[in-house]
């Protein structure tokens, strides 16, 4: 069975990115809690809600990532590499739920209006664009590359689109008491949120699931393959991440001739050079048969 790993440069996540946002998060989650109590603003209480959901979530990521470095073993022979599409996956969820509260505590509050004190409002919204923003730019490089850290900053660029929100309330209800538009703006924050949320839990269960991912075309891949000399038909073919850098693949290749293993594995080495260069797939794992007798088509139910 000719198995192979091509090589390529990994981005290097730092955690230590994940640890500041914390940090910065805990300081503005007492912040903006404080003020909004003080203030009587829900925006202001529901955007501290957030923050602190984030500092969960943001701890989660962080063991996970840290977890994710571990080193395989006899017991895990692919480490905890998946750790991070799980935090992924729990960290949607969480976006989704705050999102059902909040949306239930502003409508609430629409048949309750109560005056807000408006200027704190606004400054602890500016100090949620700053710190948020600032998060946001710390894990912006990480989250191009890994579900996980993805998660992550989805949880911070929604702190500080929420932070936007709430400042432009205050400001609504400084020069014109609308003191409604603060339930209002909550309930925009919040369909944001299940949003963004829907759509991790959506790639992350994906991956999860080990469902072939969206880019990649299975009948696409076998037209390539064949076109290799020496290769009869490929079949019984599996395509998965692992994580976000590791795309598997694994088949069965039925050789045109009974084929020596050392020319099998000049075979192997052109067909992972293609399955590499037009489809990224770096985790080649191949069954060599040559006239056996099994199920030939691309997807076998095992």
């Amino acid at each position: 069975m000719g198995h192979n790993h091509v090589h390529i440069h990994k981005h290097e996540v730092e955690g230590k990115n994940l640890f500041y946002s914390i940090l910065l998060n805990l300081i503005i989650t007492i912040a903006q809690l404080i003020g909004g109590v003080i203030s009587g603003s829900l925006a202001l209480i529901s955007d501290a809600l957030h923050n602190f959901s984030d500092v969960l979530t943001l701890g989660f990521s962080l063991f996970a990532n840290k977890l994710s470095r571990r080193k395989a073993s006899i017991n895990q022979t692919f480490g905890y590499k998946r750790a991070e599409l799980i935090a992924a996956f729990i960290n949607a969820i969480t976006l989704v739920i705050v999102a059902l509260f909040l949306t239930y505590g502003a409508i609430e509050r629409l048949f309750n209006i109560h005056p807000i004190k408006s200027g704190l409002v606004i400054w602890l919204a500016l100090l949620g664009i700053v710190v948020n923003g600032f998060s946001v730019l710390l894990l912006q490089k990480d989250a191009e590359h890994n579900l996980n850290m993805k998660s992550a900053y989805l949880h911070l660029l929604t702190d500080m689109m929420a932070s936007v929100a709430v400042l432009i309330g205050g400001l609504l209800i400084k020069f014109f008491n609308w003191y409604w538009v603060d339930s209002v703006l909550t309930i925009f924050i919040a369909i944001y949120l299940i949003y963004v949320g829907v759509d991790l839990i959506i790639s992350a269960t994906k991956m999860l699931m080990l469902f072939t991912p969206d880019h990649i075309d299975i009948k696409e891949i076998v037209r390539e393959v064949h076109k290799v000399p020496g290769v009869s038909k490929l079949h019984h073919i599996h395509v998965w991440h692992l994580n976000d850098e590791e795309l598997h693949l694994e088949a069965h290749l039925d050789c045109s001739e009974d084929l020596k293993m050392s020319e099998f594995n000049e075979l192997l080495h052109e067909v992972e050079h293609v399955l590499f260069d037009k489809f990224q797939i770096n985790h080649i794992n191949i069954q060599p048969e040559f006239n056996k007798e099994d199920p030939k088509d691309f997807i076998v139910q095992d």
